[in-house]
């Protein structure tokens, strides 16, 4: 059974149908990246996941469970194994980049503080960020925000991960070493992902399989290899695109 799963959603805003018809799903382990120019639904795929949005048409399922369903309580209950990585970072300004990890951990967890100070270190240890550790997001690059909010994310212990586009609105280095972080994460935790992104590149480093929306459907979905071999035009230009985006 798959972790996620999308079955035949629709979502609209007044005469604007912003999803059609969408399935898609994403497997146990498996980090799935979702491609798209901007407005074609990417970020509102993420929402109704989490059930920030209600589907209009259609089925999401998450570990098994149907969001489409859900109460209030059971999305509480949900949001405790499935968290979303927001572009902001969307981090307490006046905690320090420490605080802000072990955030999760003194909300759910039964730990002392020597060891919330072990997860602590251990999360950024992970993400590079240990020279940061008493900063504040003040005085931090928004870059370093967004691998912060991974590290809290993870802090957490969640059973998935959300990533709404991680690398945009960064210089490319940043965006490459971002990059690098989650395929870090991928690597060593191992945990069920779903990356919203425009980055191709982004996405051939990550993912196991990729989902192209244009005009609210799916226009793709397959694996990297699939996608190279393709000969949809729309993908096509979708990629030549986002290359010749590149600086």
């Amino acid at each position: 059974m798959p972790f996620f799963e999308f079955s035949h959603v629709y979502k609209w805003f007044g005469d604007n149908v912003v999803l059609r018809d969408v399935s898609f799903d994403v497997r146990q382990g498996e980090t799935v990246c979702l491609l798209g120019r901007s407005g074609v639904g990417k970020s509102v795929t993420l929402k109704l996941l989490m059930g920030f949005l209600a589907a209009d048409r259609g089925r999401i399922f998450a570990d098994g469970e149907d969001v489409t369903t859900m109460s209030e309580a059971q999305l509480t209950e949900m949001h405790k194994k499935i968290t979303l990585v927001f572009q902001s970072g969307a981090l307490f300004d006046s905690l320090t980049v420490a605080e802000n990890v072990a955030f999760p951990l003194r909300e759910r967890a039964r730990l002392s503080e020597a060891e919330v100070d072990t997860v602590v270190d251990g999360l950024l240890d992970l993400l590079e960020l240990r020279s940061e550790r008493d900063l504040y997001p003040a005085s931090l690059s928004t870059g370093m925000k967004r691998a912060v909010a991974i590290a809290r994310a993870l802090a957490a212990k969640p059973k998935a991960i959300l990533y709404d586009e991680p690398t945009t609105m960064v210089d490319p280095i940043m965006a490459q070493s971002i990059a690098a972080l989650i395929a870090r994460v991928k690597q060593q935790v191992k945990l069920t992902s779903l990356v919203v992104t425009h980055d191709t590149h982004l996405a051939r480093k990550l993912a196991d399989r990729l989902v192209l929306l244009h005009e609210g459907g799916v226009r793709f979905f397959g694996t990297v290899a699939e996608m190279d071999a393709s000969t949809d035009p729309v993908l096509r230009e979708f990629l030549r695109e986002d290359e010749l985006a590149l600086p």
